[in-house]
């Protein structure tokens, strides 16, 4: 588990893991509604090369980045339920040659990310987060354990943030 002190750390984290991403890898970022999901994948666009400003894709469920490698950010907050042509473009971008990072990934079917690398963030202070890896290769999770310069956190874990928990 990290910690993250500010938004800034919580960016340069997602560029370490950027750096070290490569095509295919899907990231599910977990947390509650204001956690900093989107925060991680700025610093993971800049970690793959991308000047782009990038920004929450809630109301367009995808935006697609060029850098390095491409990065196709997915938010399915507004999705309950995939229907056919959701779940064939998801398939899509996963197969594809990019990275993929998925904000509220709970409604996608299980065999379309039993491979993917699942981050979890949760708040700990007005600008603190906690962050903790599942799942990665170990490319990611030893970039993830350097934290890039942030430092480990030492209390137990806290809990996941989940799609239908209070939003702050």
């Amino acid at each position: 588990m990290i910690e993250t002190r500010n938004e800034e750390e919580t960016r340069a984290l997602g560029a370490a893991v950027g750096e070290a991403s490569e095509p295919g890898d899907i990231i599910l970022l977990r947390g509650h509604f204001g956690a900093g999901k989107t925060t991680f994948v700025q610093g993971l666009a800049r970690g793959l090369g991308i000047s782009d400003q990038v920004t929450s894709p809630s109301f367009v469920i995808a935006c697609e980045y060029e850098g390095r490698v491409p990065l196709y950010h997915i938010d399915l907050w507004r999705v309950e339920q995939m229907d056919a042509t959701t779940l064939e473009a998801l398939a899509e971008y996963f197969g594809g040659d990019g990275v993929c990072a998925v904000e509220w990934p709970d409604s996608v079917p299980m065999d379309l990310i039993q491979e993917a690398v699942r981050i979890d963030i949760t708040p700990t202070g007005d600008d603190q987060r906690s962050l903790s890896l599942d799942g990665a290769p170990p490319r990611l999770r030893e970039v993830f354990e350097r934290g890039a310069g942030v430092r480990k956190a030492v209390r137990g874990g806290a809990g996941a943030g989940r799609r239908n928990a209070p939003r702050d």
